[in-house]
């Protein structure tokens, strides 16, 4: 089994003008005042959802051969170096506790709801993008990549945070965060108020970061025959 965190990282609430940057300030604050709040709606939340995870065999995607990485996700890495150059690491799990729930839904709930969404296009200018929305405006990429940062603020492993591209219930391109625990993947998506596990998304998996390297990416599952492009969502 990979090595497992337990969720217990900082508080959550020390995360805010760090994230989001200078340009964000309010948006920083509605953070500070949601993720260091223990009774949260999403903690009280974690009572109902958790149990019908906690029967059964957690269930894993199928993890296929390394594939071409994003072009979003390249030219994200020209503009932000330091974050992309990482050097390979031991893949790790997420433990999933009733705090660490709470916490991911948390995230979750805070940035698909202060988060704007809006095309590349109407954004920068450009068909395709990936960027942090720290102006409250972003494509679903947008979304996935503030939620990373906030989890990984939060002493979250990167190991276990993978940006993830899908083909969405409409067979369009779309961009989601799947978290790897000891209970199985679980989505986190722009489109869905509720944090699932990856088979009841209704999605088709195509491809995701890989556990070890966030540069190198893997297929998921039987690979499509026309690499899908991500959009706005």
């Amino acid at each position: 089994m990979w090595p497992q965190y337990d969720g217990k990282g900082p508080q959550m609430g020390r995360v805010t003008k760090r994230i989001l940057g200078a340009s964000a300030v309010a948006l920083a604050a509605a953070a500070a005042v949601l993720l260091s709040t223990g009774g949260s709606a999403a903690g009280e939340r974690t009572a109902s959802l958790a149990p019908s995870y906690e029967t059964g065999r957690p269930s894993y995607i199928a993890v296929g051969a390394t594939t071409r990485a994003p072009i979003g996700w390249v030219e994200f890495c020209i503009r932000y170096k330091g974050e992309c150059d990482t050097r390979p690491s031991s893949p790790r799990d997420v433990v999933l506790s009733s705090k660490a729930w709470a916490d991911m839904m948390k995230v979750n709930t805070w940035v698909n709801t202060n988060i704007t969404p809006i095309t590349d296009l109407e954004h920068w200018g450009v068909v395709e993008q990936w960027d942090y929305p720290d102006d409250g405006k972003g494509d679903c990429e947008d979304y996935v990549l503030l939620k990373r940062r906030m989890l990984m603020q939060a002493g979250w492993p990167r190991e276990a945070l993978l940006i993830t591209v899908v083909r969405d219930k409409k067979d369009e391109g779309h961009a989601v965060l799947t978290v790897k625990t000891n209970r199985g993947e679980f989505i986190l998506d722009n489109e869905e108020t509720e944090i699932l596990p990856w088979q009841k998304t209704g999605y088709r998996f195509v491809k995701r970061q890989s556990q070890s390297d966030p540069n190198n990416w893997v297929t998921l599952g039987e690979p499509p025959a026309n690499p899908p492009i991500v959009s706005a969502h």
